[in-house]
């Protein structure tokens, strides 16, 4: 699928969630745990993350009518994360009796719902085609994928399907970030955030684990960043986004010391520490709300921009901390057929 010539704004147009026949979930209505009131059996795709096996012991211990049923793994085997750890986590949902199947397509067919948890994101435009062809709802882990092309890629067809949706670090849901997005301090007027950055060769280096942070900052600060650049030391990297607007944005990736999750957010009424890391059971609530209704929490333009952001900071490594528009590298990204 090729895109029109591009410009951001029709870009945003005719990729965004709107245009994927669904409703959208307000983020700044997510200041409580949904009351579930679907059922289905859930399917995962990836056992190769530690993901699967925390979000199905939560959703088979929850008393609702969704159930984890069955999973399906592969591995890649260029990445220590995931050839490493899978045969544990293949134990681990075993002991909880859910059933592996022996393709993505026998998946399909026994269950309702999928949580596609496969660790390498460049796996994730063809499981996801597989998806989206059976018309089933699937939650999408981060990274969302591989590449910015391949995240542009997943989002038309999700549109071409009319499959709604979305893709999310669990930081999003921290209680103080989504404090913050709905108001606590007034219009946010800049931000920081923080986050551990380990980086996977695989993966444009902030795709792998700077996500989280960058989540945090996209959360506060929403849509509209217009360049990046990125400044890498022994110990941190500082990736710096300017909104256009009079607003800056700002991600510190740890690479030595002490690992956490947070930051502060500078708003027209307050300032607020961004709070650190909780759990997945709000991300989880939601997925399951989005299974129940299809209305998606985050709007595939923001999960657009993120991405973005990220590969505009890979770009400026290259270029030595340069300012990168994320118009260029979304012009780029579309090329995708």
């Amino acid at each position: 699928m090729t895109m029109n010539p591009f410009s951001r704004r029709n870009f945003i147009k005719s990729s965004a969630f709107g245009m994927l026949g669904a409703g959208l979930i307000s983020t700044d209505s997510l200041s409580g745990s949904f009351k579930q009131k679907g059922k289905g059996k859930i399917g995962i795709i990836g056992l190769d993350t530690s993901h699967s096996p925390a979000f199905a012991k939560y959703i088979n211990s929850k008393e609702n009518s969704f159930q984890v049923t069955t999973a399906y793994t592969d591995v890649s085997k260029d990445i220590p994360a995931s050839f490493n750890r899978v045969e544990k986590f293949k134990t681990q949902i075993k002991d909880m009796g859910i059933n592996i199947v022996g393709s993505i397509e026998e998946l399909l067919e026994s269950v309702d719902f999928v949580l596609l948890e496969t660790v390498d994101g460049r796996r994730h435009l063809e499981q996801a085609k597989k998806v989206f062809k059976s018309g089933k709802r699937v939650f999408i882990d981060k990274p969302v994928a591989g590449s910015l092309r391949d995240a542009v890629a997943i989002f038309n067809l999700a549109k071409k399907h009319n499959i709604p949706t979305f893709s999310s670090s669990g930081t999003r849901f921290m209680s103080e970030v989504q404090a913050v997005r709905n108001g606590k301090i007034g219009e946010v007027m800049g931000a920081d955030s923080y986050g551990p950055l380990k980086l996977e060769p695989t993966h444009p280096d902030l795709f792998w684990y700077g996500i989280h942070g960058v989540e945090i900052l996209f959360t506060v600060m929403r849509t509209g960043c217009q360049r990046v650049r990125r400044i890498v030391t022994e110990h941190y990297d500082q990736v710096t986004g300017d909104w256009g607007d009079g607003r800056i944005g700002a991600f510190r990736g740890i690479k030595k010391g002490k690992q956490a999750y947070g930051g502060q957010a500078f708003g027209s009424e307050g300032v607020s520490y961004l709070g650190g890391w909780e759990s997945y059971d709000a991300m989880i609530d939601v997925i399951l709300h989005y299974f129940t209704t299809g209305e998606v929490p985050v709007n595939p333009d923001e999960t657009l921009e993120i991405y973005a952001f990220m590969d505009a900071a890979h770009e400026s490594f290259r270029q030595n901390g340069a300012w990168i528009s994320l118009e260029s590298v979304l012009e780029k990204a579309q090329q995708y057929k």
